[in-house]
């Protein structure tokens, strides 16, 4: 789900195809950004399935919409925002790292933040995952999940309640919890902050970029809360996490640069046409 963040969406979508995503469900927040623009090459090609979403701080609701939609044509669907990308670390791939777990109901992968690089504003038209290089020392106990679609949601449920970031199921009316990426159930409270020298996979996590896109954030919304939750103290807190180079990223960006020069023709050519 995604609100007035053009700028972003060619790298986000690119990124993930590279690593193993084969679709889109892309749910519109009430944009007015342009976006369509953006997108417009991925629509036409079928690779992203846009899909209006007007009402405001409905994000469960509207993620619960696509499993009961489209379950039916995924192996996998993942609930991941604009600001994340999912980064095989000791896995080939997202599709390998996915295939480990074909028996678990849903996965979840674990946050690292990114801090500001000390920006204060920068040119939106570069790469976030080229500016943002300075990362918290560990990965964070939150993070985000896939669901299995061999298997059931667990609907009307309080523990699906923010079930972006666990993702509950049921199989022969039992409820089952996610399984974490290192193979662990998991019950009870959030698990602490885990080292990243052996992990398979982690999940950037671009949540402040620079203070003026932090600001932005902040006024245009929230498609989870009601109320504002991006204030400068939560900028600065959260970029004091940050003070460790992560570079893992990059091995994916002079693929990620090419890829989006032939998307930026192939969009021009639909323009003109």
């Amino acid at each position: 789900m995604f609100k007035d963040e053009a700028p972003y969406l060619r790298e986000w979508i690119e990124f993930h195809r590279i690593v193993g995503v084969d679709h889109f469900y892309m749910y519109n927040n009430n944009s007015s950004d342009g976006f369509e623009k953006e997108l417009a090459f991925y629509t036409k090609e079928g690779i992203v399935t846009l899909i209006p979403w007007t009402k405001e701080h409905a994000q469960v609701e509207g993620f619960e919409d696509c499993i009961r939609r489209f379950q039916g044509e995924s192996d996998w669907i993942g609930f991941i925002d604009v600001d994340e990308f999912l980064v095989p670390v000791e896995e080939e791939s997202l599709t390998t790292f996915l295939d480990r777990f074909a028996r678990c109901p849903s996965v979840f992968v674990y946050w690292r933040f990114f801090g500001s690089n000390g920006m204060l504003s920068r040119d939106r038209s570069r790469l976030v995952t080229e500016d943002f290089v300075v990362a918290s020392e560990k990965l964070y106990g939150y993070g985000k999940s896939f669901f299995n679609s061999n298997y059931d949601y667990l609907w009307n449920s309080d523990r699906n309640r923010t079930m972006f970031h666990r993702l509950w199921t049921v199989y022969h009316g039992k409820a089952l919890p996610p399984t974490d990426m290192f193979g662990r159930a998991m019950i009870g409270n959030w698990p602490r902050p885990v080292g990243t020298k052996k992990i398979p996979i982690q999940l950037n996590h671009y949540a402040i970029k620079s203070l003026e896109e932090h600001r932005d954030k902040d006024k245009k919304g929230d498609v989870f809360f009601d109320h504002p939750t991006h204030g400068d103290s939560v900028f600065f807190n959260r970029d004091l996490r940050c003070n460790v180079p992560d570079y893992r990223i990059y091995k994916y960006l002079s693929t990620l640069k090419y890829r989006l020069a032939e998307i930026e023709k192939r969009n021009a050519e639909i323009s003109d046409g």
